[in-house]
């Protein structure tokens, strides 16, 4: 592998891990303390600044309840595309009212099973 590779797999992970912090719930500073780590270098790992650790991957895995390799990007993003539950969720969805719809996503995100994030294409 060469150092490209090395540095767009870094910025990928770096990414993973920040949007799994962020739909945990947890601030950088609560996720240091965690890990027992200062705050600015968790502000470096989500920014592909530090090299993580297999013990930090591990860990940062279980308080974010997804799996390492997701967090490494081997696990699939998404759900297919073609899983006919995708569609009645949808039917399902658009007849929430906006508040709703912003409880049911908190609930999911406390709910879903490890490996799997939403991918909410940017709505918040």
């Amino acid at each position: 592998m060469n150092d490209d590779d090395d540095t767009r797999r870094r910025a990928a992970r770096a990414v993973r891990i920040k949007e799994a912090r962020k739909l945990a719930g947890l601030s950088q500073g609560q996720v240091a303390k965690m890990l027992g780590l200062h705050r600015p270098s968790v502000s470096e790992i989500e920014a592909g600044n530090r090299r993580v650790s297999a013990d930090e991957l591990t860990r940062m895995a279980g308080i974010f309840d997804v799996s390492v390799s997701w967090l490494l990007g081997e696990a699939p993003e998404t759900l297919q595309p073609d899983d006919p539950r995708l569609e009645l969720a949808a039917r399902e969805l658009g007849k929430l009212k906006p508040d709703d719809l912003d409880r049911l996503l908190k609930l999911l995100a406390a709910m879903r099973p490890t490996g799997a994030l939403p991918d909410d294409g940017g709505a918040r």
